[in-house]
């Protein structure tokens, strides 16, 4: 309940935040990709200056998400073999307990106190 809470008071303040962004930088701005020929470009995107700071901050969040990712595959590939053999010790044990298990039973039948007789 607390990590909602605190979700929420950081989430609706950063929402505000972004839709004040939003509505301030609303005008269009056009970004060239062409730099050898900025007065006519070839390829040029016209949008609100708002779209593109998401569009960054997006690029940005993809981007690090991704190198996050990778950066930690040595620690998944770890899991992976230490789950694997976490599962054959853990075959092994139950392998050994069944092992016992059948051991102390036949010793039990075999050690069956006799049936009691009439000495008559």
């Amino acid at each position: 309940m607390l990590k909602r809470i605190l979700w929420l008071l950081t989430a609706f303040p950063a929402a505000a935040l972004l839709i004040t962004l939003a509505v301030a930088n609303r005008h269009s701005v056009r970004l060239v990709l062409d730099p050898f020929r900025p007065e006519a470009p070839v390829i040029s995107l016209v949008l609100p200056f708002y779209g593109f700071l998401f569009g960054a901050l997006l690029i940005g969040v993809l981007l690090g998400g991704a190198a996050t990712w990778l950066s930690q595959g040595r620690w998944r590939r770890t899991a992976r073999v230490r789950t694997g053999e976490a599962k054959r010790w853990q075959t092994e044990a139950d392998r050994l307990m069944r092992e016992r298990d059948a051991e102390v039973s036949t010793r039990t039948k075999a050690l069956a106190a006799p049936e009691k007789r009439n000495a008559a």
